[in-house]
Order: C-alpha cells, then structure tokens, then sequence
C-alpha cells in the first residue's frame, strides 16, 4: 500500500474553464464513429491492445467529418500519442503548443480553421478542444485533469478530443461515443461472474517468514535503518504484524510492542508536532493496530489515547477548495498524509475496539473507489476524477468497509474489481495497468477475498505468492526482486497465514468461564414438547428391539447402529428411561451382534483399511456421555483409532483424505466434528490439533459451516450447529469467537415459524440441532430457542413421536424423533452426560439364544448374537426413519465382513449410496 508513486496534478490552462454549455454537441453526436486510417509514421492500430500502448480518439463531427483514431505502442503523454497517432496539432500564440487550439489528421485540414479561431489567446470557454481519459477496465469518460504535456497514458488507456464546451468537473460536454468504441472490444462487466485462475496448490512458507523477520531486528525489538540506529518505526510496526500473523501471542511480536509503547519513541512516532499536539494519523492508526494486535490497549499506549486522538482530531467538515487545512482534505478525513491506507487502518483499529468512527470517515473511504469497483490509495477528493485502481488499496480499503459494516453495493464493485483484475498466474499487479504481479498487492488482494468468502481467488493468489518466496524466506517489492523486504513480508504472511488484518488486530472473545455439564433438563413448561412422551415413543418394544434400532424392517436383522446411537444420545439428554440407555450401551460394549452376525465394530470398521472417523467418533461420544471408557469400549481403543487414522495429506481418492487433518472416510463436517468431539472429550487436545484446524478450516466467513467434504456444498443448518459445539469445547479466544459467528449465523436463518432449513423442508432435524447450537449462549439467544421449541411442538404426535418436516408427509418418523427428543433439551453433544448409576445391567441374547452375563466380546467371551429378530415392526408411518437426520448417516454402510462383499460395499455402491443419502436429508455425521 502506498508504493505507487503520485503526482500533483498540474491542471494547465483548461483548469480554469468556468462553466459552459454544450451547443455543439449535438452536431458531433450525429457523427458515424469509424476507424481512422493513419498516417505512414503511426503505430498500427491493432498494435495497441488492452495491455500494450494507448489508442486516441479524435471527433471530428463539428467540421463534417468523422471519428477517427490511431495509436501508439509506446506512449510518454497524450501530446505524443496524437502525434504518433497520425494528427497535427497548433497551440496558441498566448499558451504555446500545451494549449491545443486546433488538430488534424494527417496533412488534412487543421480544425477550427483561422477564421472560425484564430488561436492567439486562450479559446472561449464555449467552444475549444477538451481531453477526455478512460483507463483499463473503464466504460466512462473522465475529463482529463492534465494537459497532454503532463499526462503520462498507461498501457491499454484510451483517450478521446471533442470539440465543444464543458465544464471543469467533465459534467458536461463528453464525448458521444464509448471507450469501448475506442478500444474496438468490449471491457469485461463488473456484473458478470468471474472464475479464479487455474493455478497450481502453493502454501507460504510462514515459519521461514518469522525467522527473516526476526533476523531483521535489533536487540530483538525494532528495525533500524541500514547504517543507522535510529528506529525505522514504520517498519517496526509492519515487523509486528508478521510475527503476530504466524502467532497472535508471538513473544517477539510484544516485545517490539513493548518497544514502541515506550513515550519516547511512540511520541518520536506518532506525535511529530509534539506530545500535546495533533498527532500523525498514519502512525497513530499502526500503532493502535499494534496494540491491538499483542493484546495491549490503544487507548493507552505510550502515555497517549491513539483512537481517542484519531476522534478527536477528525476532520469535521468540508474544507471544499481542495486545498488541505491542518491536514484536511474533507470531511471525515484523519490527519493523514494524502493515502487512504491510513484512513482504512484508523477505521479498522476503531471498530476493532468497539468505537464509533467520526462522522464521514467511513464514507470518506467509499469517494476513493474508481469506476471500475477498484480503490485508489490517493486521499482524492470527492468528484475527483482521474481515479486509478491499485489491487493493495482495494485490499485494504474492502477489509476495512467490510469491518465497518453497511456498505454492500460498494463492496461487491470491489469484490467484482478484485476478481476481474487477478492475473492468470494467480497474482495481481500493483496498479491496473501493470501485467506483473506484486507480492503487496497481492497479498492485500488475497486477504480482502478471503475476507469475503472467494476462497479460490484467494488460494490462487498465495499459491503465486509461494512460488516468490525468497530463499531468506522473506519477499521483495516486486516479482523478480531478489532482496527481502520488511513491507511486502508483513503483507504476505498474513495472506500466507489465511487470515488478514482485521482478524490479526480484532480484540479476541474472552474465554468462557468453566462451567460444569449443564444437568440434562426438559424445557421450561409450555415452552417445549413433552419429551416423557417422547422418550416413551423411541423405546417401544416396536421400535427398540434388544438394545438397538433398524433402518427397515426388524426382521431383516440388520441393525442400524447409528440411529441406534442417535436414540441412546436422545434417551441420555432427557433420562427418560436409563434402563433402555443402559441396555443399548450393554449390547454395543459387551460385543452384542444383531441377526446378521454384525456387532457395533462391524459398523465402525475400526481396525481395517475402511475404518470410519464419523462412526467411530459417534461411538466414542456415547461411552463418554454414559461414563465408559472409549478407550475399551466393546474391546476397542476408540480414541486410539481416530489418532491413527487422521490423514497426513490429500490421497488420490478424496472421499478417503480430502486434505491434512481430516479423519479417514469423513466425508462430512459432521462426521470430522465427532471424530474432534471425541478426541477433546478424551483429554487428547494434542492429537486432535490437526483435525480441529482442518473443522475450522472448513467454518466460512458467513460463520457457517459447509455440509459435505471432498465435494462441493453450502453453508447448512445442522452441520454448523454441530461444528459450534465441537469447537465450543477449545476455550482459546478464537475458537469462542469461531462459535460466536457461527450462533449468529444459524439465528439468520430462522424461519417465522421457528422452524429451520433442512434438506427435507423445514426441517425438525435441523430445528433441534439449531436448539442445540444456540444454546451454546443461551441468555444471548433465549427467544430463538423458544420460538424453536414451539416448532417443534407443532410437529409433535399423539404418539409421541415427530414429523419429518413442517408440510412434509404427516406421520412419525423415527430417526427425525431421535433427534427431536435430544435436540430439544439444548444440551450439547460435547457436555452430554448420564450417570447411569443404580441401574441394573440386563441380560444380552448370546449366540445359543439364552443369555450371557455380559462379559466383553473382545477379551475371549463368546459372541454374543441376537438370532432371527423376527418381532415386530417399525410402529407408525414413516418408522423406518428414510428421512432422518445427521447424527444417524453414519449408519449408511452396508454390507457383511466377508472381504469381497465389504470391498464391494465401501468401493462402490454403498459409497454412492451413502452419498447420496446425504443429499436427501441433510445427513452429515
């Protein structure tokens, strides 16, 4: 930000045009546009294209003639682009040649002849040649404020001359025709979806950048200049945002905080004019951005109230001659020195610490954006034109209005800018005429899309960056420099680090307070559904049969497990019948098998090459839940398994390891978020590390979660809900944060009625996983949840159980009731606890049809099985639960151990199966 050079502008003799009207335009609008052909000494037309040289435009419709132009390949002013163009020019005797009084095209007619103008002084205000520029990517004229001597055209500009009046502002008089007229091609439409650049996977190598800048400083605390001792504090501060990038509460980050928090150097710094006197804002903003960012207070930071002093000090009004007073170019504007990265860091740095941004400084930043949605980094008046687009500032300026809030319409033209403006080797370049890529700018771009939810944009963005790394680890201003530097490095390990500023500065949630599990409880009265009723509904003979429940018919034997978990989860939320919960834990741990020979592990798969994080962290939660050891549970080290099959890198089948981190065959952020729950649950913070990071990875700006892995899908319901309650077990200050906006996301989409969406409608799977997320901040959400627990009465029963969804097919559902029940309490499956103390352990079928004692199945004891299983069915309409919830899809695998039906099984049909299960009902676990 800020690298780009600016000129003054020099507004020559049409600066001071007053104003005037347009009564020739008319003739030079009925004027055919065609292209001219030029003289031998031109470029070639076709030479200039959107990238290379400059094309002019010259109306020659109030004379009777046409439109012609020309082009030059290599273009220093507009005075030499007409001239290579093909045209001649005179000026005037009083202005000289800079004052173009008339032009012609090749050895043709000069107009206004001498006898309409005799160009001695300065043309009438009526009637006289006026300059007109559109950039790259402009589809509108802006009238030009630099004579053709002093402009310098960049590549791909366009230029027009029309002949006429207007005024200085370029209100009116503009030429009749189009820049695309000009260009001979159409710009690309800000409205028109772009895609992000095929580029190869590319990671910044953000340790390699801490230790460089770490190397860069002295004693530890700053940067000095090459050959001085003197504190660059500039680049002190930009020190501290890189470290604190790759680690928020880096101890070499603070200590320069430390350094700059000192009154001597951060007067030297920020108040220049003295320890009582207004105070720079550039520096102002970075240190308050600094304090931010090490945990230290802005508002008293070296003996100083840097925001208060930013407040104080705004701009109040509109100062209107363009001229600065005290700093101040208009209203709203902070103490700056002319770039708008100031005033984007002022704001953000106030936001960040819950103040008020002074009237007009927000807006302010919306008068910098150009035609095209990008942003210049000048502090521009408003109405200037002549704005040029720069890839860092648009970075910057979208995070900081993103911040702020309120400014949509603005941000999408930023948004649009952004993506058009990426190269194809995935980078950006500093301004928009340039065709290389520049690590500042690109890394400002990357954070700002990201920011905003264009992760592929982004991606490709620091996969360009990682391929400019220098070997010192650091990056140089430009593409092929080959010198580390402070600036650039700062800026791209925050990109590097897929984060930005304004989450690197943003004031952490505090911790929550230890609490202990809240007690499983019913819903205040009136305000629920009976869950007695609904408890009575799950455990039915009809339904529970032996310890467990079925997908279709209890005859075939064919157990499904999962839902079998779901029930248990429920019965464990309410204690609605602890004797049916201990039951079914019983057969699970005790090596119990269903008709078909298949026990809990046959599900699971723990132990072979197929084994199922979802399953075996839907398993692991229930032991825990219940007081049992999930490290031997039904002879298996659960907790052990997940560990060993937490994937090390992406495999060629996706649905196995879609990335690092995610546990084996999870394919759903429901199923990686039980496999983490269990693991935290278990003490084994260390090991889940990886799968937590890759959970959070997957968490999108919006606060939501997506539903599937591996394969494209959006933002839903249940799988957020059930992420926030995994996270919400991490007491760090961004993972309570990471659950903050994803509560705040799932009460968005709260229906009227108080339902919520689900792949079946509106759904009472996702009302009660939605009941369950909120009340991770209860007080905070109490209505929601209340308006949710009435849906789901409405969707009650007389039998107890619950519809699928709202308008859907009446009748109860099983699997949609298992999670109904639970759902309702509120409780999180991450605190869900039932002391099953007191109940006496049932006898489990053994394989002779009596009974065993119930010794483990996995330390030698015989198998216990449940042959036949031929009594009863499902009970109501819509028992088999065909339309259920996430908790129980991990129950989609089918099949025997026999290797080549479990091959066949997991390789194919049951894969897409299971697959597409997901998308009927929103599964996700």
């Amino acid at each position: 930000m800020g690298t780009a050079q600016q000129s003054e502008r020099h507004l020559g003799s049409k600066g001071l045009l007053s104003l005037v009207s347009a009564a020739l335009l008319t003739c030079a609008a009925s004027a055919a546009f065609v292209s001219g052909t030029v003289s031998a000494s031109a470029d070639p037309i076709e030479q200039c294209t959107a990238t290379t040289g400059a094309i002019v435009a010259v109306d020659f419709g109030p004379f009777g003639g046409k439109v012609e132009k020309g082009c030059d390949t290599t273009p220093t002013t507009g005075y030499e682009l007409l001239q290579t163009a093909g045209f001649t020019m005179e000026g005037t005797v009083h202005d000289g040649p800079a004052f173009i009084c008339r032009i012609g095209k090749g050895t043709g007619t000069q107009y206004p002849t001498p006898d309409k103008e005799p160009c001695v002084l300065t043309p009438q205000a009526t009637a006289y040649w006026s300059y007109w520029t559109a950039s790259p990517g402009q589809r509108k004229w802006s009238y030009s404020q630099q004579g053709a001597m002093a402009r310098n055209p960049k590549p791909g500009d366009v230029e027009a001359w029309v002949y006429g009046g207007t005024d200085l502002e370029g209100t009116k008089g503009k030429p009749s025709f189009s820049p695309d007229d000009v260009r001979g091609f159409t710009t690309p439409d800000p409205t028109v979806p772009t895609t992000p650049p095929k580029v190869p996977a590319g990671r910044v190598d953000v340790p390699a950048t801490t230790r460089w800048v770490t190397g860069t400083l002295t004693n530890g605390e700053r940067v000095v200049d090459e050959g001085s001792t003197t504190p660059n504090h500039f680049l002190s501060t930009e020190a501290v945002f890189a470290l604190a990038a790759a680690d928020r509460k880096s101890p070499v980050a603070r200590k320069i905080a430390d350094f700059l928090a000192t009154p001597a150097q951060t007067d030297a710094y920020a108040y220049p004019a003295g320890k009582d006197g207004i105070p720079d804002a550039t520096a102002a903003a970075r240190l308050a951005l600094v304090a931010e960012a090490t945990g230290k207070d802005p508002r008293a930071f070296g003996g100083h109230d840097l925001l208060g002093d930013l407040v104080k000090y705004a701009c109040p009004r509109d100062i209107g001659d363009g001229e600065t007073v005290e700093g101040c170019f208009t209203k709203g504007d902070f103490r700056t020195t002319g770039q708008a990265d100031a005033q984007a860091m002022a704001v953000i740095a106030l936001v960040n610490a819950g103040m008020t941004p002074p009237p007009g400084s927000v807006a302010r930043l919306t008068v910098l954006q150009c035609e095209d949605g990008g942003f210049t980094s000048v502090l521009i008046r408003p109405g200037s034109p002549g704005c040029e687009s720069e890839a860092g500032a648009t970075g910057l300026i979208t995070l900081a209005l993103e911040r702020a809030s309120g400014h949509e319409a603005v941000l999408q033209k930023a948004r649009n800018y952004l993506k058009r403006s990426q190269l194809v080797t995935g980078a950006w370049p500093s301004v928009y005429y340039e065709t290389t890529g520049n690590p500042a700018a690109t890394a400002w771009a990357a954070q700002a899309l990201r920011a905003l939810g264009d992760e592929a944009f982004a991606d490709a963005g620091v996969s360009w960056l990682s391929k400019h790394q220098l070997p010192t680890g650091g990056f140089g201003f430009a593409e092929d420099d080959t010198e580390s530097r402070l600036y650039p490095t700062a800026t791209a390990a925050l990109a590097g680090a897929g984060s930005d500023l304004v989450s690197l500065t943003a004031k952490p949630a505090e911790p929550p307070t230890p609490t202990t599990p809240p007690t499983p409880t019913t819903p205040p009265a009136g305000e629920g559904p009976d869950l007695k009723k609904g408890a009575a509904y799950l455990t039915a003979p009809s339904r529970l049969v032996q310890g467990r429940f079925y997908e279709s018919q209890p005859g075939s034997g064919f157990a499904d497990y999962g839902l079998t978990i779901d029930g248990a989860y429920a019965l464990a939320a309410t204690g609605g019948d602890n004797t049916a919960l201990r039951n079914i834990v019983d057969f699970m741990d005790k090596g119990g098998k269903d008709g078909q020979k298949r026990g809990i592990h046959d599900w699971t798969l723990v132990g072979t090459k197929y084994a199922n994080g979802g399953s075996i962290g839907k398993t692991a939660v229930l032991a825990q839940a219940v007081g049992r050891d999930p490290r031997s549970f039904g002879g298996q080290d659960l907790i052990a398994a997940l560990a060993k099959i937490t994937c090390r890198a992406k495999t060629s089948t996706v649905q196995e390891c879609a990335a690092k981190g995610n546990y084996a065959y999870a394919t759903s952020v429901f199923k990686q978020s039980l496999g983490v729950m269990a693991q935290l649950r278990a003490g084994e913070k260390a090991a889940a590390a990886e799968p937590v990071a890759y959970l959070k990875s997957l968490q999108t700006p919006s606060g939501a979660w997506v539903s599937l892995i591996g394969e494209p899908s959006g933002p839903e319901v249940d799988s957020t809900a059930m992420a926030a309650m995994t996270v919400d077990l991490l007491p760090d200050a961004d993972s309570q944060a990471a659950v903050d906006k994803a509560l705040a996301w799932l009460a968005t989409q709260q229906k009227e009625d108080g339902g919520f969406p689900g792949a079946s409608g509106n759904s009472v799977n996702s009302a009660a996983l939605a009941i369950q997320g909120l009340s991770l901040d209860a007080p905070k959400y109490s209505a929601q949840i209340a308006k949710a627990r009435k849906f789901l009465t409405s969707q009650q029963n007389g039998d107890g159980g619950f519809n699928v969804a709202k308008g859907g097919q009446t009748g109860s559902d099983l699997r949609a009731s298992t999670q109904a029940v639970g759902g309702a309490t509120g409780i999180s499956f991450g605190t869900l606890t039932r002391d099953l103390t007191g109940t006496t352990p049932e006898p489990v079928p053994s394989t002779s049809g009596g009974t065993s004692g119930g010794t483990s199945g996995g330390n030698g004891s015989p198998v216990i099985v449940t042959p036949g299983e031929n009594g009863g069915g499902t009970g109501s309409a819509g028992g088999s639960g065909s339309g259920g919830g996430p908790l129980a899809s991990t129950g989609a695998q089918v099949g025997t151990l026999a290797a080549a039906a479990l091959v066949l099984t997991l390789g194919g049909w049951g894969v897409t199966r299971a697959a597409k299960r997901r998308r009927q009902t929103g599964a996700g676990a």
